[in-house]
């Protein structure tokens, strides 16, 4: 079977660096954190008091304020994301196929804050049963790509992924082969996430997953750095639209890349911390880069998971050079997590875009708040740590892992590639 090629050809960002695409690649390219105390309730009492939040966003800017109020805030934030992505692939809806366009995208949690509120409000009552009856809509994690399809009238593959922090990964991975299998021509896919909740904060503090640096929030996320002690929670999403190669010449379409493949694989070891010598990060870059048809002397950079966990980073970087071996060190590695905190589900999204817009450009972003160097992690590789650095990027790998063991992989690469 001969597969169809895919191309990008839309964009879209909503992040706790800046609210469109443009916003959010400026604040990368001049290493912007976007950690700062958090504001949507009092986090005095929680061992860590800062997060990523959306700056200066309301929803009600973007939605009628009646279908605001029916959607969680990770549903809200794909609704405006993929407006943008939508809008900047430049679609003439008399002609478009709608049968053939459809949406897959991706949701750690879902709508944690809804039923947040729904219990908090249950267990302040008298004990009668009073719900919301939007809770359930609002709270399910495959509602934000049902919102999506109905505004649009796109009526082909509808469906969410669900793999943690590797979620909007798998979704861009779904999409890919959706169309490259002759299923669809157009699919709106990414993710999108809203964590920075009381639960939330909670239960990641409870696994001591999160930096507790209360005192400098904006250099918490550190990733491969000595002092580094837990990723910083983030929020928002990130939306690309997915188009068969032909279909966007037959309109056309500007093109800001092709999806060149997609890698998938598991850990196999624990519910929460990485395989100690990287085996799933190694496999599952290996097994996109065999989808890709590319050798390891291709790949330009890797957009790396880089949470800023202890053990999360050295896995990471011990599997780019297993896959990569001399390679390694002649690529630009990074991990925009440092600017935008961990996004979560949303994380392979907006990771991939910035891939894209490295690509474009000719860019790459820092990995910022690097101090101290980590004796375990070869200190060789070239981590663009604090400051972008000017490179011809043609292909560009981004990197997903998630509780759970699971692990995704994308690879983008210019179209004359």
């Amino acid at each position: 079977m001969v597969l169809k090629r895919v191309v990008v050809t839309g964009l879209g960002a909503l992040t706790p660096i800046g609210n469109n695409i443009q916003e959010y690649w400026n604040a990368l390219i001049n290493g912007v954190s976007g950690a700062a105390p958090i504001t949507y309730f009092d986090a005095a009492k929680f061992r860590t008091h800062f997060a990523c939040e959306l700056k200066n966003f309301n929803a009600e800017d973007f939605l009628d304020r009646k279908e605001a109020r029916k959607m969680d805030r990770y549903a809200q934030y794909a609704m405006v994301a993929s407006e943008e992505a939508v809008t900047d692939a430049g679609f003439d809806f008399e002609k478009l196929d709608k049968d053939r366009a459809g949406v897959i995208w991706g949701s750690g949690i879902g709508g944690l804050e809804t039923f947040q509120i729904e219990m908090l409000n249950y267990a302040a009552g008298d004990g009668t049963p009073k719900f919301n009856p939007f809770f359930i809509p609002k709270m399910i994690s495959d509602i934000a790509c049902g919102h999506i399809s109905i505004k649009y009238g796109f009526r082909g593959p509808n469906f969410a992924t669900v793999s943690a922090c590797a979620s909007s990964t798998n979704a861009i991975i779904d999409a890919f082969n959706y169309i490259r299998l002759g299923h669809a021509d157009v699919m709106v896919t990414g993710g999108s996430e809203a964590a920075v909740t009381i639960a939330g904060m909670g239960g990641f503090n409870a696994m001591h997953a999160l930096s507790t640096r209360n005192d400098d929030p904006k250099s918490a996320s550190r990733p491969m750095d000595k002092d580094r002690d837990g990723f910083v929670l983030g929020e928002g999403a990130g939306a690309l639209i997915l188009e068969e190669y032909e279909h966007a010449i037959a309109r056309g379409a500007t093109i800001y890349c092709e999806i060149g493949g997609g890698g998938m694989s598991a850990d196999a070891h624990h519910i929460t911390a990485p395989h100690p010598e990287g085996l799933g990060a190694k496999n599952v870059m290996l097994n996109c880069l065999r989808d890709a048809g590319l050798k390891p002397t291709d790949v330009d950079g890797v957009n790396m998971h880089g949470t800023s966990t202890p053990l999360g980073d050295l896995a990471e970087s011990k599997a780019i050079t297993h896959v990569f071996g001399e390679h390694a060190y002649k690529m630009n590695l990074n991990s925009t997590k440092s600017m935008t905190g961990h996004l979560l589900g949303a994380a392979g999204a907006v990771e991939t875009i910035s891939a894209i817009l490295s690509m474009k450009y000719g860019i790459v972003p820092p990995t910022i708040n690097h101090l101290t160097d980590d004796e375990n992690i070869d200190r060789k590789l070239n981590f663009t740590f604090n400051v972008a650095q000017k490179r011809e990027m043609n292909v560009v790998m981004s990197n997903t892992f998630g509780f759970g063991g699971h692990n995704a992989c994308v690879l983008v690469k210019k179209l004359d590639f």
